[in-house]
């Protein structure tokens, strides 16, 4: 995604009655979007950026080692409010903040399902594989109001091009139907993101989030459907879900809501997200700092042996629970999303 792709958004996909423009000032880097606000209790003290996108289908830059070439992001920020997402520094492009900024200031391509099936058509477009929630979370609480997925489904849909979604929302359900739709034509891939099953510690770590019971129902209804669902287990939080315990927790709810696979993913700390985290540990956690000092003080990633042995005890609940762990390059019938590979770099000393 390019910034400068971006232009005035008229008011229309997703506005209502209800709503009204919020005053200025805008950020430098959208100076002709349309800044909205919604007085309702599950939008308070946010404020929606529309724009029209010139472009929607992405092209990830080579050096990133993911499985998918192409990506599909409706949204900018997001209202889950994941205290370690490593998209948070992407906002700093729009001269917004990684934190507060990040949660609370939702860019909104309100023109994304329109560019699809337009760009679908296009002779150039060859049909590759189109992978979602990879930055942040198409169905986040915006998607409620906005409806932009429903119309992005559709075209991918009518053109049988094969995609996939990863996600924490369970507004996915909404779209069954359409999955459905989309499943019978060409393939379709469906991820959710489960970290851990400790409610006290999800209530403070992703606040904005459908809770992890509920994501694991939203599971079992996917199942249920006939979609393999994989799961990514991240992050695993040093200190926090990477106990022997918080493993079995996890693994077991994720066995018993039908998951076909687990993926570990230990906490990794991009810029942005690295500072983020840091304030929050700080406040929550501070007994933890030391030893994040030494998981972290040279980098952004756990040491590789830390990795491993996270990566091993979860293989191992994972056998015991008849699930499977999946691989780069693991051949399903059904593709899963995945999340960005890290790619090390030396960042800024942490705390």
């Amino acid at each position: 995604m390019r910034w400068e792709n971006l232009s005035f958004a008229a008011v229309g996909a997703g506005a209502t009655e209800a709503s009204e423009p919020a005053a200025p000032p805008l950020p430098l880097a959208l100076p002709d979007a349309v800044a909205r606000t919604f007085d309702t209790p599950g939008f308070a003290g946010m404020t929606f950026y529309e724009v029209r996108a010139k472009s929607i289908i992405n092209r990830v830059p080579g050096a990133s080692r993911v499985p998918f070439e192409w990506t599909i992001n409706p949204y900018r920020g997001c209202s889950h409010s994941c205290v370690y997402c490593f998209a948070r520094n992407t906002h700093t492009y729009l001269d917004l903040d990684a934190g507060q900024d990040f949660d609370r200031k939702v860019v909104v391509k309100v023109n994304a399902g329109e560019l699809v099936r337009r760009e679908l058509a296009a002779p150039k477009w060859r049909g590759d594989h189109l992978a979602m929630g990879t930055n942040v979370d198409c169905y986040q609480r915006a998607e409620g109001k906005y409806r932009l997925m429903p119309q992005i489904l559709a075209a991918l849909r009518d053109f049988a091009n094969p995609f996939s979604i990863l996600t924490k929302g369970t507004l996915l359900l909404r779209d069954l139907p359409l999955l459905r739709q989309a499943a019978a034509v060409t393939r379709v891939g469906i991820s959710y993101s489960v970290g851990f099953v400790h409610e006290e510690l999800w209530r403070s770590v992703e606040p904005g989030t459908p809770s992890p019971r509920r994501r694991l129902d939203a599971i079992r209804q996917l199942t249920d459907a006939g979609f393999p669902v994989g799961v990514l287990m991240a992050p695993i939080l040093p200190g926090l879900t990477d106990t022997d315990d918080s493993i079995e927790a996890t693994v077991s709810a994720l066995a018993s809501a039908g998951a076909a696979s687990v993926t570990p993913i230990p906490l990794h700390l991009r810029p942005g997200a690295r500072e983020w985290y840091a304030s929050w540990l700080g406040r929550e956690h501070p007994a933890l700092l030391p030893r994040y000092r030494e998981l972290y003080g040279n980098g952004s990633y756990l040491p590789q042996s830390y990795q491993r042995e996270i990566v091993a005890r979860v293989r191992m609940a994972a056998r015991r629970h008849g699930l499977l762990r999946s691989e780069p390059g693991d051949t399903r019938q059904v593709p899963t999303a995945t999340v960005p590979a890290p790619t090390p770099v030396e960042q800024l000393t942490l705390l």
